[in-house]
């Protein structure tokens, strides 16, 4: 028995410190005075009496209990019981000495104060009541004056009061004071006492808040408790400790933390604390620290902490165990007919033991199996035990799980390890739940109500063990007089007599060393049971069960290589090798490879050990590091067996070849692996005693038999034998703890001698294998190469180690030419990391296993010997390795060529690899198994081209091939080293190859294959894709002809230093602003320079105007003064020439559409019949140096005024006639958009006296042109043949409803609050529409497109669309639900939309164009006119769009399981652009052909996104664009003479590269391809022609698709070109073209077109069987809805036999020389093909029944010697089939339901367009812009971009603070927010206004640009700081992006621009930024679990988020009722 107290202190108020400043507290009595010899005093506690500090206080309290906890430097924990009262004390108070004289200065006085007094107990016994009773006792005895004196109580406490053993009687006892108490030790001291503090944890904080801290105090995370009671601060400091158990909680663990060592928190290491709610601000700062409010209830866990989860279904059956205990009727609340309530409440003691008995059961769950996984090192003297936890974890499948792995990792389990491992020892109720919790689960699934039956046993096994006594003993403890402690007059608490105490303390000591008798109570030891073992606890036979197939598979690959039936393993093999990705196949290998080990040795023949050591490989590689599967430690053994024979003497072991994995180099791997060799030697060792004592302990019990089959010894085994006995039903042999435990029982009854030997034999067999294990470590950790560096061996050798056949000389010359690049050892010797490696191993297994230093010392002088002889003997095996032969690999195919093709490089051998899409790789898509393929890769002069055959044996009589163009690669990315087990080999190195023609190279380099050759083939390969002019790409080189050198006729631009200064100085002056003087030459006029015959073909700008706004390009809009005289004489000087030009099918097309003839002069004497003519005003490509040479103008627009206003547009690309209807006449025109304001400014005339007077402006002039289109279109006069319809027409609200009748609803884009607001005046705002449709009304409502204040960077998102894949547009529709609006209230859109519909009556001229150039446009200088602001897709969200279409069609890695094909599709956006341009072209369409008005498409520059709307449209107006002449006619016409920039946008140059491959024409196809789809009757040509331009037109092959515009190409030669026609004799069957054909042609290389002709000509190659021209429709009309697009195979077809069929000619080489292998092969037999989808071209293979009959007649036609036939005339003979007449009602009633639609589609497009471009008149203001440096990184409000530094200052509004580079002004919205009186005319002139023609006129002038201002100062109403564009305001705490904090900001609801804005503050003018309400999707209040990092003092209940289409904001409020209202109110705008 020891003593119950240690030290009685009383600690009291220190007067003598507070008169210096500081009040703390003394020691004033201690007792005993001397320490205890084995418990010293604890110094300190004075700080732990009052946490708080020492404070007198001015009244009376009550005295205070709570028990502290100290930690003494032992780790040992002492509890502090302390009793603390309050004694009277006077207090004087003086005033200062320099105060004295002062008159008013106080008289000093006397106040009495209270001063705090402790009485404390220091002990190590948790028994808190009793220190309580006891300390009372003395309080009272004090207080009450008890005839007892105080020195009696102190010393009987101290000194004859002890406290009982554990399992001992209750001890009664009594202190002298009458009084009576009892201590009752517990039955186990392991097992903690709690009473009642965990159910009061409980209560506290609830269920899910205590096991989330649970969870983070096993994961050994910060634990802080705070509460006002310092009692409850222990009591759950304690609680949440005793839940831990059988863990103990080793970290810092203070309940009571004083105010002085508030620092502590701060320390880095775990800790479980506690301090008072006074200290609640101060702990907010903590970062990692979780804060528990006891008080609240609530647990705080930061940010940068991650809350570990307990493992399923371990936590829900927890969480439901507790729900039983403290929710009962939780569990009925559902029930019909609930019982009644039990009157009997559940104590709290009961609950506590029931929530303990919980905790324990999961604690058991999850260590389930652990005590199968201890390693049993040493016996003797004491146990020594290890943890094996990658076994643990591997077997239990909890590799991956954070939690778990924290606690097996932490402090705590190490230390249950070391107690509990040992097998005998006193065993507690953990050991016994443990052995049964399996049982007991498997009964609780079967019957759930057993849960609580088995959780109260468990409940009333602890209350047992705290109260084992069931008989209550009634104590008596006297107790203080209730409110004594207020007493007035009180005495103070006296001095004790040291002596008499002490007196006391020898006396009780002296006695109880007499009296004392040691009682043990039931603490025997007895064997540990040992529960379930690990393997039984999943379900492991299902996996077996499941894994049979593959196992027997692996058996017999096993069985063949031993055999020696090398060719049978290698058939199976890859199935073997895909196998080993199971953790069971992997174990079983090892285990097969085991059986074939006869002796210490297993030496094999090569091929056998080359297929062992790829097994070996597969099995490690597919493991991880941590050898969770014991694999590692299984080979182990097999890698120092088997070997094989170099030469005499030599000898290679497998070691040699699998150490480059990454668990050799793992330390922890080794030790876990040597404890387990450890463990089975000691069982061998004690195994023979353990059966003599077994078998004696059997017979007396009679009972031998069942024992001795249980024991098996270690003997030799056949494989057979030793198969068997791996079974599951093997006897169960004894384990090294059950001997262990036999041998720790009869420890005690050895002699001194036996005792001594066991321990010795122990330590030598620690000690040999400690030898074994680094010998085993240096073999598998010095390299064969040891000149290699131990760091490179990891990935660099695995060549060697997985070789297809032997260690070949290529693998050896691999790893020579790799080494010594990577080397952080000097000379790479790795000798000196291997012995440090090999000693810390050493050192760690023998100190932890108690080997003697002797043997400790004399490992360390091995360890270097024995790396030196294993180097020196690796030196022979590593030098004959490399004499073995070459592996015998397959013969590199070589490809067919072109005729001019050209080998660059020869092949590589290398592995096609698999990609993302899975054909042809055998798994889900069936088929045989294609990829990976083994072969070489070849670059050409114009593909690059893989050709080999499969890896698979079972399909390597197939040729793969795999190839594109080279011209098309658009990405090259380097592949990081990689082992693949299909291969068997590890790749050094790979490159991934991707095409813009949908095709994609994954290629791995063979390990032949040096570093230089890869690196040689990489810069080729760019050379060849990038040259420096297209006359180095394929089209020109792959001739015969060199180029002549007859294309530098001109001198060069800028020949010489002066015309360089003249025209740099020049574009300067303009960029500036500056007015360029007259030349002193009479002649001269403005015209772009011309392009020179010798000058380098090479784009001028880069694809910035198609980028961020698109301004203008800097240098084709530069305006040079060019001399007339030095302008030399042109092609076009030959009338000729222009006559040769007009015969071309692009000119030729103007002659069928009757738009005029040719006019060589500008006059105006020819007939007024001819309304148009051919003009040549651009034939010097002096007035658009992109547009063609010949163009179709009115008659009455002279050349002169076509120079004039042809400066109003991009790049002088104005309105042409490009197409008349042949019914109505329209006309529809092509042109690019219109300049912006501030380059209209710097394109005006020079005002001179000489020259001003008669001469007209360029806005004049366009005006003029404007009329003379308008008074073209017939129906301006409402004259003519042609009569519209109205109840057709387009500009009939009649009409539009009958669109909505059809089943659809008319979607008209929303309004902003802006434009919904009535005008002030006194009319009603009501502006419902009316239309009429018979004799009803219908009132609809139609809303504004909020119009964007700047272009975003998402675009995609702003785009309203018909059937978009994105989230459906805010739309308001004709529904008749919707047209009455509630108590009367309406739209506030009246009178914008009323003009807006207004504007929809038919006028003549129809301009589509950009938003962005129409705002300033003045409708009553274009009368019948009408400008349509519409919306496109730009060139940069094409090439994004591209982009992630290539992605999703040929991905580089499979889709993941939360990304499909379809959505990865969607996400590209592709079918939307798509849609789009259909949507526009249909537009076009019905104005054209329905409303019969003339269209002008001026879109961009002009030469992207207008060129595919116009020649779109022109297809489905015209059938004859639909056959291959009229196509052909188009492509020339529409996209070459026009100048679409197909050099530029394909990147056919290096000088092109940098702006990315921009699909323009390839997507033009598509859109061709959905008509296609959908008219598949109208088209001449099929899809295969389609498809065939689309792959030729970036291939470089022919020379029609190069070159920008018509101008570079005439001087190149190729426009005049003499041509003759061929004659089919003179063609090449294969080639395509005769060497005469390419001797016609020179150097200028070949047009695609005549490839087409000759290739038509001979086979229906490109003909559509299914064309009927009698059954066409004239126009065609074809859905645009996303339902009714096709993803175009073109995208994801290949043709593995032969690569791309579009290389005609190769592909038929192909294709014949692998049929001539299959005749050689089985010459006279007819051979059956499998087709199959992904390897065969079905159109080829298998053509359908018109191409398979013309093949026939073909060969008839041979075999009967009649010369052959064009195909064209049996086809024309044939006679199509009649129509059934009973399918005509339903082609009418199809054809007018998709008409109703396709012109639904344009009148929304039309009543859009006309409200944005009302709503932009109405409130378009300028900026006023200043120049400004930007000192920080600020984005440009248009474009996005950064926008920084003094080299390139921006512009900045002096209004309203917005930014934009210089650039950027001229497409700024005129949408300032602060309109003042703006005198600056360069600012306020609209883009196309009237500009003054002479100085004298500038007055005027000025007028009326103020004017133009006018209507907008409406705008000024509205300015920010007015009150009514706020809707709501107010600061709210914002997140910033990643990696920043919250900041306070000022937030704007702005309901009229649909903006939420955020200024720094409330006074600040200027907008940091905007949220733009459309993108928002959502907004809901969160919690502040869900927010990060949230701002101190921050309202749980203020946080919101907003999730927009771009990104997630979190906002915070000052209250929950802020916050409601900020949603309330941006719900409300966004709804």
């Amino acid at each position: 028995m020891s003593r119950l107290a240690d030290y009685f202190v009383i600690v009291g108020y220190d007067h003598e410190k507070e008169r210096s400043g500081s009040s703390c507290g003394k020691i004033l009595q201690r007792f005993p005075r001397t320490d205890w010899p084995d418990c010293p005093f604890t110094p300190g506690i004075e700080l732990f009496c009052q946490p708080t500090g020492w404070v007198l206080s001015s009244q009376r309290q009550q005295p205070t209990f709570f028990v502290s906890v100290l930690t003494d430097i032992d780790a040992d924990r002492h509890y502090s019981a302390c009793l603390t009262f309050y004694e009277p004390v006077a207090r004087t108070t003086k005033p200062d000495d320099e105060d004295l004289d002062d008159p008013d200065v106080i008289i000093p006085h006397h106040s009495q104060m209270f001063a705090p007094k402790s009485l404390v107990l220091i002990t190590r016994h948790f028994y808190f009541d009793t220190f309580r009773n006891c300390l009372g006792i003395i309080y009272t005895a004090y207080m009450d004056h008890l005839p007892v004196e105080m020195e009696t109580l102190v010393g009987n406490i101290l000194g004859c009061v002890h406290s009982p053993p554990p399992g001992g009687p209750q001890y009664r006892f009594s202190i002298g004071a009458g009084d009576r108490q009892a201590l009752q030790p517990p039955l186990c001291s392991t097992i903690p006492s709690t009473h009642d503090a965990v159910a009061l944890l409980f209560d506290q904080l609830g269920v899910q808040n205590v096991i989330n801290v649970y969870a983070l105090s096993l994961t050994d995370h910060k634990i802080l408790f705070h509460s006002q009671s310092f009692i409850r601060l222990t009591e759950a400091s304690h609680a949440l400790v005793s839940l831990q158990y059988p863990l103990k909680y080793t970290y810092v663990y203070i309940p009571i933390l004083p105010s002085p060592l508030i620092e502590v928190l701060n320390t880095p290491t775990p800790f479980i604390a506690g301090v008072h709610s006074i200290h609640r601000e101060e702990i907010r700062d903590l970062l990692d620290v979780v804060i528990i409010d006891l008080d609240g209830g609530s647990v705080h866990i930061p940010e940068c902490v991650v809350l570990p989860s307990i493992p399923e279904p371990v936590l829900s059956r927890t969480i439901r165990a507790l729900h039983m205990i403290l929710h009962q009727d939780l569990l009925i609340a559902d029930h019909a007919f609930p019982p009644s309530p039990s009157k009997k409440s559940v104590p709290p003691e009961q609950k506590d033991k029931e929530i303990r008995a919980v905790f324990i059961r999961l604690l058991a769950e999850l260590l389930t199996g652990y005590r199968s996984c201890l390693a049993l090192i040493r016996i003797h003297p004491e146990p020594f035990i290890t943890f094996h936890k990658a076994s643990f974890l591997g077997h239990k499948g909890l590799v991956e799980d954070d939690f778990i792995l924290k606690v097996l990792s932490g402090m705590s389990f190490n230390t249950f390890v070391s107690e509990r491992g040992p097998p005998y020892r006193v065993c507690d109720i953990f050991d016994e739940v443990y052995a049964t919790m399996q049982d007991d689960l498997r009964e609780e699934k079967a019957d759930p109500s057993k849960t609580i039956h088995n959780v109260k046993q468990l409940a009333q096994q602890l209350h047992n063990n705290e109260v084992p006594n069931p008989q209550p003993y009634v104590q008596k403890v006297p107790k203080p007089t209730e409110g004594s402690y207020a007493r007035i007059h009180q005495p103070t608490f006296p001095t004790l007599d040291e002596d008499k105490v002490n007196a006391i303390i020898e006396d009780g000591i002296s006695k109880q060393a007499k009296n004392n008798k040691v009682t043990n109570g039931r603490s025997q030891k007895r064997i540990v049971p040992m529960g379930p073992a690990i393997s039984t606890v999943g379900d492991r036979q299902k996996i077996v069960d499941n894994n049979a197939r593959r196992l027997e598979v692996l058996r017999n690959c096993v069985n063949f290589i031993f055999d020696n039936k090398i060719s049978d393993a290698r058939i199976i093999f890859p199935a073997v090798v895909r196998s080993l990705k199971s953790k069971v196949a992997r174990i079983a290998l090892t285990q097969e490879l085991g059986h074939h080990i006869q002796s210490n040795r297993a030496m094999l023949e090569h091929q056998q050990f080359d297929l062992v050591v790829r097994l070996l490989n597969c099995a490690l590689q597919n493991d991880s590091s941590m050898d969770e599967n014991g694999v590692a430690a299984s080979i182990l053994p097999l890698a120092t067996s088997f070997c094989r024979k170099l030469c005499t003497g030599v000898i290679q072991f497998a070691y040699t070849l699998v150490q480059d994995h990454a668990v050799w180099g793992n330390q922890q791997f080794w030790e876990a692996a040597f404890y387990q060799d450890v463990q089975k030697d000691i069982r061998q060792l004690y195994a023979p005693q353990y059966e003599e004592h077994i078998m004696v302990r059997w017979r007396r019990e009679g009972s031998r038999h069942r024992h001795s089959m249980e024991l098996t010894a270690v003997q030799t085994q056949t494989p057979e034998s030793k198969r068997r006995s791996v079974s599951p039903y093997k006897q169960k042999e004894i384990g090294a703890l059950e001997i262990a435990a036999e041998q720790l029982r009869i420890w005690s009854t050895l002699s001194e001698g036996q005792q001594q030997e066991m321990i010795n034999n122990e330590e030598s067999t620690v000690y040999s294998q400690a030898i074994h294990y680094a010998n085993r470590i240096v073999y598998m950790r010095v390299p064969l190469d040891c000149s290699k560096s131990l760091k490179n061996t990891g990935l660099d050798d695995d060549t060697k180690s997985n070789s297809n056949i032997t260690a070949s000389l290529a693998e050896s010359d691999s790893v020579d030419a790799e080494s010594g690049f990577d080397e952080t050892e000097e000379g790479g010797n790795v000798v000196p990391d291997v012995i440090r490696f090999v000693t810390r191993f050493v050192d760690k297994v023998c100190r932890d296993s108690c080997v003697t230093d002797g043997h400790i010392k004399s490992l360390h002088q091995m360890v270097p010997g024995v790396v030196a002889m294993h180097v020196e003997t690796l030196e022979a095996v590593s030098r004959e390795a490399k004499r073995l032969p070459p592996i015998q690999k397959p013969k590199i195919l070589t490809p067919a060529l072109f005729s001019g093709e050209e080998i660059v490089m020869e092949g590589l051998r290398v592995y096609l690899l698999a990609d993302g899409r899975e054909e042809g790789t055998g798994v889900t898509m069936g088929g045989p198994s294609l990829l990976p393929a083994e072969g070489a890769i070849f670059l050409t002069t114009y593909r690059i081209i893989f050709k080999g055959i499969p890896c698979d044996p079972l399909a390597c009589e197939q040729v793969i091939m795999r190839a594109f163009p080279v011209s098309t690669l658009t990405k090259e990315k380097k592949m990081n080293v990689q082992y693949l087990p299909h291969l068997n080999q590890w790749l050094q190195e790979g490159l991934q190859l991707r095409s813009n023609i949908f095709q994609l190279l994954k290629i791995a380099f063979d390990e032949e294959v040096v570093a230089d050759n890869v690196e040689t083939f990489r810069k080729l390969m760019n050379k060849c894709r990038n040259p420096a002019t297209i006359f180095n790409s394929f089209a020109f080189t792959g001739l015969t002809i060199a180029q002549p050198a007859t294309m530098h006729k001109q001198k060069e631009k800028n020949k010489t230093l002066r015309h360089y200064a003249k025209k740099t100085l020049l574009k300067t002056a303009k960029k500036a602003g500056i007015k360029t003087k007259q030349s002193s030459r009479q002649k001269t006029k403005y015209v772009l320079p011309t392009q020179q015959y010798g000058r380098s073909l090479t784009p001028r700008s880069s694809d910035s105007e198609s980028e961020g706004g698109r301004p203008g390009s800097e240098i084709f809009d530069d305006l040079s003064i060019v001399d007339e005289n030095e302008f030399e004489s042109s092609l076009f000087a030959d009338p000729k020439n222009l006559e040769k030009l007009l015969e071309k099918p692009g000119y030729h097309d103007y002659i069928r559409l009757g738009l005029g003839s040719l006019s060589l002069t500008a006059t105006r004497d020819r007939s007024a019949s001819e309304p148009f003519r051919i003009s040549s005003v651009n034939a010097h490509y002096s007035v658009c140096r992109s547009y063609p040479a010949l163009l179709v103008v009115p008659q009455s627009v002279s050349d002169d005024n076509i120079r004039r206003f042809a400066r109003t547009h991009r790049q002088c690309r104005f309105p042409v006639i490009t197409w008349r209807h042949s019914r109505t006449k329209a006309l529809l025109l092509r042109a690019s958009s219109f300049h912006s304001r501030g380059l209209m400014g710097m394109l005006k005339h020079n005002t001179s006296t000489t020259s001003a007077s008669g001469e007209s402006t360029s806005s004049l002039e366009q005006e003029k042109y404007f009329s003379v289109l308008v008074a073209a279109t017939p129906n301006s006069a409402r004259t003519g043949s042609y009569k519209t319809s109205f109840s057709d027409s387009l500009d009939s609200l009649d009409s539009l409803v009958m669109s909505g009748a059809t089943g659809g609803s008319l979607a008209i884009p929303e309004s902003s609050d802006t434009f919904r607001r009535p005008a002030k005046t006194g009319k009603s705002s009501r502006s419902s529409l009316k239309l009429k449709v018979g004799k009803k009304k219908l009132y609809a409502s139609l809303e504004v497109l909020t119009l964007p204040r700047r272009p975003r960077r998402n675009y995609f998102s702003t785009l309203t669309r018909i059937g978009s894949t994105k989230e459906p547009p805010r739309t308001a529709t004709l529904n008749p639900a919707r047209f009455s609006q509630p108590n009367g209230e309406v739209e506030r859109a009246g009178d914008l939309i009323s003009n807006s519909m207004q504007g929809l009556k038919k006028v003549s001229l129809y301009v589509l164009g950009e938003k962005a150039q129409m705002k300033g446009v003045k409708l009553e200088s274009f009368p019948k006119c009408d400008f349509i602001p519409v919306d496109f897709y730009e060139v940069r969200h094409v090439k994004a769009s591209f982009k992630k279409l290539m992605r999703a069609c040929v991905p580089s890695s499979p889709h993941g399981p939360d990304a499909s094909f379809l959505k990865a599709i969607e996400e590209s956006g592709w079918l939307p652009q798509l849609q789009n341009i259909l949507q526009l072209a249909g537009a076009a369409v019905d104005l054209l052909d329905v409303q019969g008005s003339s269209v002008i498409i001026c879109l961009e520059d002009g030469w992207d996104i207008t060129t595919q709307v116009v020649a779109t449209a022109q297809v489905l107006l015209d059938p004859y664009y639909r056959t291959l002449d009229g196509f052909r006619a188009l492509i020339e016409k529409e996209w070459l003479s026009f100048g679409h920039r197909f050099t530029h946008r394909s990147n056919q140059t290096q000088a092109n590269q940098a702006s990315g491959f921009a699909p323009i024409f390839l997507q033009f196809l598509d859109v061709i391809h959905q008509i296609h789809q959908q008219f598949p009757l109208s088209f001449e040509f099929n899809q295969y022609f389609l498809k065939f331009l689309a792959y030729h037109y970036v291939s470089n092959r022919f020379r029609t698709f190069m070159l920008d515009n018509e101008l570079e190409r005439m001087e190149a030669g190729w426009l005049l070109e003499e041509k003759k026609p061929h004659r089919l004799d003179e063609l090449d069957e294969e080639a395509g073209f005769s060497q005469k054909h390419f001797g016609q042609q020179g150097g200028l290389g070949t047009p695609i077109w005549d490839y087409i002709d000759k290739h038509h000509r001979k086979t229906p190659l490109f003909h559509n069987f299914m064309f009927s021209p009698a059954d066409q429709e004239m126009v065609l009309r074809p859905y645009s809805n996303l339902s009714n697009m096709k993803i175009w195979d073109y995208y994801l077809t290949e043709d593995l036999a032969h690569g791309p069929s579009y290389d005609i000619e190769v592909a038929q080489r192909e294709i014949s020389q692998n049929e001539d292998t299959d005749s050689l092969e089985m010459p006279g037999h007819m051979v059956r093909k499998i087709i199959n989808g992904c390897y065969d071209n079905i159109m080829l293979q298998q053509p359908d029944h018109f191409q398979w009959q013309f093949q026939e007649i073909l060969k008839l036609e041979r075999d009967l010697g009649h010369l052959p036939r064009k195909w064209k005339t049996f086809w024309d003979r044939l006679q199509s089939p009649a129509r059934d007449p009973s399918s005509l009602p339903r082609d009418m009633h199809a054809r007018s339901h998709g008409r109703s639609i396709h012109k639904r589609s344009t009148l929304e497009i039309l009543v859009k367009g006309k409200i944005l471009g009302e709503a932009a008149r109405s409130f378009a203001q300028p900026h006023r812009f200043e120049e400004l440096t930007y000192t920080t990184a600020v984005n440009c409000d248009l474009c996005g971009e950064i926008l920084w530094g003094p080299v390139k200052p921006g512009q900045h509004c002096v209004d309203c603070g917005y930014k934009c580079h210089e650039k950027c002004m001229s497409n700024v919205p005129r949408n300032c927010t602060k309109l003042k009186a703006i005198s600056d005319v360069s600012t306020s002139s609209s883009s196309i206004s009237r500009p003054s023609i002479s100085e004298t006129s500038s007055t005027h002038g000025q007028q009326d640009r103020v004017m133009t201002i006018t209507p907008s100062q409406i705008y000024e109403q509205f300015t920010p700081s007015s009150t009514e564009h706020r809707t709501h305001e107010g600061y709210l705490y914002k997140r910033g992006a990643l990696l920043k904090g919250w900041k306070q900001r000022w937030f704007v609801l702005d309901s009229m621009k649909h903006q939420l804005r955020w200024y720094d503050s409330m006074e600040d003018s200027t907008a940091k930024g905007f949220i733009d309400l459309s993108e928002v999707e959502s907004v809901r209040p969160v919690g502040s679990k869900h927010v990060q990092g949230a701002p101190k003092k921050a309202d749980e209940s203020g946080f919101f988020e907003m999730k927009t289409t771009r990104r997630l904001y979190h906002f915070l409020a000052s209250d929950s009722r802020v916050a409601h209202e900020w949603i309330d109110k941006i719900q409300g705008c966004i709804q």
